[in-house]
């Protein structure tokens, strides 16, 4: 992943200003994966979205992150460290069995062709295709009036019992849950929870850890004292906020040391 430049992130910044945080994270996915057409991001597999911008938060604040959440039992405020380097390997190494994707045969290559890796269910006579759902798939599915029928038809690939095609609709209910464990275990970075013991009452706190949020708060905080920046370097120097932009980020904290010595 190339180290986005100040301009660059400052510009993803007020573009999501207007956003809604859906689109905030597709920007986000977009500045962690500029090698890849932006019009297949929202299909990629949700675990894969997550693990991009886990690499992105990494390059950009370091691995340590801080964590505040209330406890479920007591309500007392719990902060915490959380290593987004062991954090994100912990999810990778937890990934399940996927065929390939859609088209490319058994043992393709995951990553390529345009509809997305498939996982493969054999039970009581059904043999099931079915395509790791994107962050389009659930957006659009959660529109619906039955968000998971909805998701099950989007992204049903086939369904054959005893040799004869069957819909989405027709699956059964222990067929469905052996789809819904086979993409978890599949995509296990599609579902990053937390599960934190209270330090007071020692109660567990299970917790959804929203990484596109996370991330979305720290640019914007990054985006507000580097404006801060470039005005006081602007009013003391007189230079361009392309200019000072260019600094590196050592050499504009030591001009304003120097500002605030004046």
């Amino acid at each position: 992943m190339a180290i986005t430049g100040a301009a660059e992130l400052l510009a993803t910044w007020e573009a999501g200003l207007a956003e809604a945080p859906n689109g905030r994270a597709l920007l986000l996915h977009r500045t962690a994966r500029p090698d890849v057409d932006a019009a297949r991001l929202p299909v990629l597999p949700v675990g894969a979205r997550e693990a991009d911008l886990f690499a992105l938060r990494r390059a950009l604040f370091g691995e340590r992150m801080q964590v505040r959440l209330a406890c479920s039992a007591c309500r007392e405020d719990m902060e915490f460290d959380l290593d987004a380097g062991e954090f994100a390997r912990s999810l990778g190494g937890r990934g399940g069995s996927v065929e390939g994707p859609v088209g490319s045969g058994d043992g393709g290559d995951s990553s390529a062709g345009s509809a997305g890796p498939v996982v493969r269910v054999r039970q009581d006579g059904w043999d099931v295709e079915f395509r790791l759902p994107g962050v389009a798939d659930l957006t659009a599915a959660a529109r619906a009036a039955d968000p998971r029928a909805a998701l099950l038809a989007r992204c049903l690939v086939s369904a054959v019992r005893d040799g004869a095609a069957v819909g989405a609709g027709d699956l059964p209910v222990p067929v469905q849950r052996r789809i819904a464990e086979a993409v978890e275990a599949a995509d296990p970075g599609a579902d990053v929870t937390l599960n934190v013991a209270c330090p007071d009452c020692g109660e567990a706190t299970r917790a959804e850890l929203d990484i596109a949020s996370y991330l979305w708060t720290e640019l914007d905080a990054w985006a507000r004292d580097l404006l801060l920046d470039v005005h006081l370097l602007a009013t003391s120097y007189g230079w361009s906020e392309p200019e000072i932009l260019a600094l590196s980020p050592l050499r504009r904290r030591y001009y304003l040391e120097l500002c605030a010595d004046v």
